[in-house]
């Protein structure tokens, strides 16, 4: 059934990217290169594929209701909750894509969603304490704990979203790990696998039309509605939040170190720049699809072990994975400052 669910889902997503992009070609809602030295490809294209994820999504999701697959732990209110939110991010997303919406007008979208998600009360109310026991959380810490939840993980995938592939890739990376951690004997959640496999094979049939070279961007909307719902999934899997950091330990962590670095250069810390480890990856020499399969390698890498380690573990590892971020910054600053010496001198 799980495999069923996938590869249905996959070709539905493909199918709708490919009506998406046609529409978004039509009304020239693109992403141009022009002006802009940030952007690495040379002509434009669509935006607006991460609406294709969202209607692939909730129409599978939606069948899954019918046919029972869930319903019982997630609930028909707690899946018109998440799609209502996930609407707010498509709505302001495609209003983006269109209009080029200044800064303090985009972050009203994913501020109500992340919002909506908390004063509902979606979320884990016992935490698991990383040197045993758990923590019993107020409904308003919870609430307070899930915006902020929420809120980063759209920010981090938002941010990462710089090279062809590399959002949908990792996110799908981890809602597959979601979904084996969720078939597990001592943490069986099948409603959980459900949703999350779904997702996965949503964000995969996009990324047939997003690997290098894209033929279509996820857009505003979708770069935050895929950390969005990998953020949900987190949450409503019994507060599995270190295991969904171990996946996007890296991009997360990297968004932290770019705003510090921003902040203490007094730059905006809303504008883009080349500061994020994948930029810093071509800057190294890598092409984009180097840079993006040693990052879906590392997310993948220290996924795996989140099937296999305890709570205690998995706080190590993390650290751990501060750690190599920190390294890979500091190498690839280094790797690009004497390539941009070498082709001076050349």
């Amino acid at each position: 059934m799980n495999i069923l669910l996938f590869a249905s889902t996959l070709i539905l997503s493909f199918v709708a990217t490919a009506i998406v992009r046609s529409i978004m070609k039509r009304y020239r809602i693109v992403d141009s290169p022009k002006g802009e030295k940030r952007k690495i490809h040379k002509k434009n294209i669509p935006f607006g594929g991460g609406l294709a994820i969202f209607v692939a999504f909730f129409l599978m999701a939606g069948l899954a209701y019918m046919f029972e697959l869930v319903g019982e732990r997630i609930s028909l209110s707690m899946l018109i909750t998440i799609f209502v939110a996930g609407g707010v991010l498509m709505v302001g997303g495609i209003l983006d894509d269109a209009k080029n919406l200044k800064a303090r007008q985009q972050i009203i979208f994913p501020f109500l969603a992340a919002a909506i998600i908390a004063f509902v009360g979606i979320g884990p109310h016992i935490i698991t304490n990383p040197f045993g026991g758990t923590f019993v959380l107020t409904s308003l810490f919870s609430g307070i704990l899930v915006f902020f939840w929420i809120f980063g993980m759209m920010f981090t995938t938002k941010f990462l979203d710089g090279l062809d592939g590399l959002v949908s890739g990792i996110v799908s990376i981890g809602a597959i790990m979601i979904f084996f951690l969720s078939r597990q004997e001592q943490w069986f959640q099948s409603e959980v696998a459900t949703l999350a496999i779904i997702f996965a094979g949503a964000c995969v049939g996009f990324l047939v039309w997003n690997w290098h070279p894209a033929k279509i961007f996820l857009g505003e909307g979708g770069s935050l509605f895929t950390g969005f719902i990998l953020g949900v999934l987190g949450i409503i899997s019994g507060g599995k939040i270190m295991t969904t950091l171990l996946v996007v330990g890296i991009p997360f962590l990297d968004v932290i170190r770019v705003v510090i670095m921003r902040w203490i250069k007094k730059k905006p810390i809303y504008l883009g720049d080349d500061e994020h480890l994948h930029f810093k990856l071509l800057h190294s020499g890598m092409t984009q699809k180097q840079a993006v399969l040693l990052l879906y390698a590392i997310s993948f890498s220290f996924g795996v072990t989140t099937l296999f380690l305890q709570s205690s573990q998995k706080l190590i590892a993390f650290a751990f994975l501060f750690l190599l971020m920190l390294l890979m910054a500091v190498w690839l600053q280094g790797s690009g400052k004497k390539k941009k010496i070498w082709q001076k001198n050349t």
